[in-house]
């Protein structure tokens, strides 16, 4: 009698059907919720409600990129990843050339009423096209020239995010070949190496905040090094204004939270960005250590349903493009916290679904429809 070699819910799953992972797009749905009415309770007293009604546009926006990645055969993106990774390049560029020019960085590109920031979706085309790379030289994965390679694949799109400036943005692509190179199989000892030079290379840059010829070279603008700053000093008014608020914001929250709508922080207009990379402040001040609990737990079981899917992905292609993902989009939800707790310098990363912005709820809703593409088409567990 056939019996399964892998003796789980998953598994059972895959076998019986049906394919949608429902509870992926339940944990989903949940954080949208929460993100929608974290910006409706800051836009009430800040402005009247348009973040919010913005947010909701984009969201129904989203659903076009959603379906594409959702009703589109992974396999597809594998035999496209050349054209893939020029168009990344190609609007990394463009945002360079005829930018939108915004709070000192020229990142956003303008259609009509509309505004695109070509570096949200760098990561999720970087995934792809990195993933496919990789997965069409399995046979020579431990090869030092592929790993060059693989570096080279990178570095362009991290040279021009960073000309925009965008350190965070950066960051991440770095994180996503990072990730996917682990997933891909190349030598732990490649790796370690190149961990290695970007610790030197961050270190340089934290001597680099002393040394304003260094830090031009280095293309770290002033407000970059500000931040640095401020995870050193007490100076509470200047470069730790945004993170002190913050931490007051969380604590006056304290066990149940103030109540939905009733943040005092929030109405005095304490934290600036508080609806885009500080939105959390407004569940830790009126929903309290039980509210933060709760959505990081939401969070807890989305990665969760996220890396069953990878997990269970018999096809290389698609087992890396859900690690590369996994990485983005969990690094971004660990920084974005830390920094609101003070734990790491404000380096301009988004809350996964619950911040406010247009392209990076896309590069959300996108990454989502992948994986519900890549689980849907997966062959069944019939062992």
């Amino acid at each position: 009698m056939a019996t399964l070699t892998r003796d789980s819910g998953y598994a059972i799953e895959q076998r019986r059907g049906p394919r949608v992972d429902w509870p992926l797009i339940l944990a989903t749905v949940i954080l949208i919720v929460v993100g929608f009415m974290s910006l409706y309770s800051e836009g009430v007293t800040h402005d009247g409600g348009a973040n919010f009604r913005t947010q909701l546009r984009n969201t129904l926006i989203g659903l076009i990129p959603f379906s594409l990645f959702a009703f589109t055969p992974p396999r597809f993106w594998l035999r496209c990843a050349n054209l893939i990774y020029a168009i990344n390049v190609s609007t990394l560029v463009l945002v360079l050339v005829h930018g939108a020019h915004k709070k000192g960085a020229e990142r956003w590109i303008q259609l009509g009423p509309i505004q695109f920031q070509p570096s949200e979706m760098a990561k999720i085309l970087l995934v792809l096209s990195l993933a496919a790379f990789y997965a069409k030289r399995q046979d020579s994965i431990r090869s030092p020239v592929t790993f060059g390679l693989g570096i080279l694949h990178v570095l362009v799109p991290v040279v021009l995010v960073l000309l925009q400036p965008h350190l965070g943005a950066a960051m991440v692509l770095v994180v996503i070949w990072f990730a996917i190179s682990l997933v891909a199989g190349v030598p732990a000892k490649f790796l370690a190496l190149s961990a290695a030079a970007m610790a030197v290379l961050g270190g340089s840059m934290v001597f680099a905040v002393s040394n304003p010829g260094i830090a031009k070279f280095l293309h770290i603008h002033d407000y970059q090094m500000q931040r640095l700053l401020g995870m050193a000093s007490n100076d509470h008014k200047a470069k730790n204004w945004q993170t002190e608020r913050a931490e007051i914001a969380i604590g006056v929250g304290g066990i149940g939270g103030k109540g939905f709508l009733k943040g005092e922080q929030k109405a005095g207009h304490f934290i600036p960005e508080q609806h885009d990379d500080f939105i959390f402040t407004v569940v830790g001040e009126e929903g309290g250590l039980i509210g933060c609990t709760l959505v990081l737990a939401a969070y807890g079981f989305f990665f969760y349903r996220l890396w069953l899917v990878m997990f269970y992905a018999s096809d290389v292609f698609n087992k890396i493009v859900i690690g590369g993902l996994y990485a983005a989009l969990g690094f971004h939800m660990f920084v974005n916290i830390a920094m609101v707790l003070h734990i790491v310098p404000v380096v301009g990363l988004w809350l996964p679904f619950l911040s406010y912005g247009g392209t990076a709820m896309w590069m959300c809703m996108s990454s989502v429809a992948l994986a519900l593409a890549i689980k849907s088409r997966e062959k069944p567990l019939l062992f």
